[in-house]
């Protein structure tokens, strides 16, 4: 599968089959993004990736790799544990599903029968506990105590750490959405959830035949804004699907794509971490579908475990969504009423999930 890297004008050599329907993913370099002109440039790239695929690679996102590589660590630690200690911070013994999901604990895709993977869910939490948290003293912020396995040293930093830099990468990236869709660059600031739901998830290597109706996580798309996905180097799972009903692998390849190896100076090999990005549902109602959000799945064959860590990126719930001006004409009439971002993910998550898990929590997987 071929992956592009899109120019400085974001006018891609390929992205799309003669038939209209994207064969590749897009990958954006953040790299370049000082000046009003090189900000312009990024914003168009992420049009055209929105519009056209409703994912796309970034680079030079700004999360440190020592980040990125004990967050990793912590997982693997975590999820190696005898499945009685991982229970003992079940999602049920917490407030609004923070904590571990067992193996087919949901099955996000009705015509299945489970998603095989293991998570952890966090929300927003400091590293060092305020002595007066206003967030948690506002209850409209719905900031809920996370739950942690003191046993392993590490475990909590590393999470925590991971989850200010990916959600600071997010906020970055907000403000290009806004500029791509001919918006004050600010337009989203006010409206951007401050306490989004990270999760570390192990998808097991999955042996069963293909039709027995389990696979890491079934077909779905992401109700909230945007997710910001981090996958472990070197294993395919993933797989976008485009509208040819064709299912594209969204593969971290070693080289200089989804995965980069350069030498260091100890003539060792060093990985330059790439980021997903996808398109949910919501930033889709909100652009009266002018960007997509896209169906996806994960399914592991690859014979070993499979890390990866999805962070859901969403709008306040008392934000009313309607379509934006810069997406409403009259060839364009809008499609959608106005509801409020909290209405529109319950109701999401009742439709999807029905009475099997908590409708307050504005989750899906990745």
């Amino acid at each position: 599968m071929l992956y592009i890297i899109i120019g400085l004008l974001g006018c891609p050599q390929t992205a799309a089959s003669a038939g209209g329907a994207f064969d590749s993913i897009p990958i954006i370099d953040l790299g370049c993004a000082s000046t009003h002109e090189e900000r312009a440039a990024l914003a168009r790239q992420i049009r055209y990736a929105c519009v056209n695929v409703g994912f796309f690679y970034i680079k030079n996102h700004g999360i440190p790799d020592e980040t990125i590589d004990k967050i990793f660590s912590a997982m693997k630690a975590f999820f190696s544990l005898p499945v009685e200690e991982k229970m003992k911070l079940h999602h049920r013994q917490g407030a609004h599903y923070r904590g571990f999901e067992p193996l087919l604990d949901s099955n996000i895709n009705a015509a299945n029968r489970g998603d095989l993977y293991e998570g952890f869910v966090i929300g927003w939490e400091d590293l060092v506990p305020k002595d007066v948290d206003e967030e948690k003293a506002d209850k409209s912020t719905l900031v809920f105590p996370n739950l942690w396995l003191s046993e392993l040293p590490g475990f909590r930093e590393a999470f925590i750490n991971y989850y200010h830099a990916a959600f600071g990468a997010g906020r970055d990236l907000h403000r290009l959405f806004a500029v791509a869709l001919d918006l004050p660059e600010t337009y989203f600031d006010d409206k951007l959830k401050r306490y989004p739901i990270m999760r570390g998830l192990h998808y097991p290597p999955q042996t069963g035949p293909e039709d027995d109706g389990i696979i890491g996580i079934g077909a779905h798309s992401d109700f909230e804004c945007f997710t910001v996905l981090w996958q472990e180097p070197g294993i395919q799972t993933l797989q976008i699907l485009n509208s040819e009903n064709q299912w594209i692998n969204a593969t971290p390849i070693p080289g200089t794509l989804v995965i980069k190896y350069v030498p260091d100076r100890m003539g060792s090999t060093r990985v330059i971490q790439l980021i997903t990005f996808s398109i949910g549902d919501l930033l889709s109602r909100w652009t009266n579908d002018i960007f997509g959000s896209t169906m996806h799945r994960a399914i592991n064959r690859s014979g070993v475990r499979r890390y990866s860590i999805p962070m859901f990126i969403g709008a306040n719930p008392h934000v009313e969504v309607e379509p934006l001006p810069t997406c409403v004409s009259p060839e364009r009439p809008a499609k959608y009423g106005t509801v409020t971002s909290g209405e529109y993910v319950q109701k999401r998550i009742h439709e999807t999930y029905q009475r099997s898990l908590p409708t307050s929590n504005g989750m899906t997987k990745a």
